[in-house]
């Protein structure tokens, strides 16, 4: 959400703001129709391939989440920079060519694939976690919160939100996966894990720590990797 902000926002404060805003108005209409189907679709299959599907969708995801935020920590890649994303937004939409009359495609089409692409990585954990727990409509509700705290303090501000440890979040957002995708896939395939549900404290500890030894090993690297 931070990053669909930075780029509408540098749209908005670059070319005006009713194409962009049309544009992330669309895609989210979209998202909304994606989780109201398939969240009642998951939620009729069997619950133990349930959790084996979404067990293993939410490895693969927190899989790649955790592995570019192990290759910034350890200094392989460079770390996600809200201000110089917006900076290079702005540079690109102000060399755009601009419409004379009507609807700016340029803005519209740009605000709704951002919108569209990182809202659908949170409509499938969304999908994914409600569905597992049978509660959509709460892990819904969890998204739509974060929505109105990053669009509001936006609104507010007119800036992107570099403040926001946005690295820091997306290390622990897939720690966070690895491990609830390793649990559930475990028992999508039958596995009593030791201590049922306490078992999953113990998979994030262990993630966390494997996942410390690869930062502190590929610190050791001397190159850095562009982003």
């Amino acid at each position: 959400m931070v990053e669909t902000l930075t780029i509408v926002l540098a749209l908005g404060v670059s070319r005006g703001w009713r194409a962009p805003l049309q544009g992330a108005a669309a895609a989210l209409a979209v998202l909304v129709v994606l989780i109201a189907a398939l969240g009642s679709t998951l939620e009729a299959i069997p619950l133990d391939l349930l959790r084996l599907v979404v067990g293993t969708l939410l490895l693969v995801f927190g899989l790649q989440w955790l592995r570019k935020a192990i290759l910034r920590a350890s200094g392989l890649k460079a770390l996600h920079d809200e201000d110089e994303a917006y900076a290079a937004e702005i540079a690109a939409a102000e060399a755009a060519d601009r419409p004379a009359a009507g609807l700016d495609r340029y803005a519209f089409v740009i605000s709704f694939k951002s919108t569209l692409l990182e809202g659908l990585e949170v409509a499938f954990i969304v999908i994914t976690l409600g569905a597992n727990q049978g509660a959509t409509a709460i892990a819904a509700a969890g998204a739509v919160v974060a929505f109105v705290v990053v669009v509001g303090i936006g609104a507010a501000v007119r800036h992107p939100l570099s403040r926001v440890p946005e690295n820091t979040l997306k290390l622990v957002v897939g720690l966070m996966l690895t491990s609830f995708g390793t649990f559930w896939a475990g028992e999508g395939v039958g596995l009593d894990w030791p201590g049922g549900d306490a078992a999953l404290a113990v998979l994030i500890v262990l993630t966390a720590a494997w996942s410390w030894a690869f930062i502190r090993l590929l610190a050791r690297e001397p190159r850095t990797v562009a982003a």
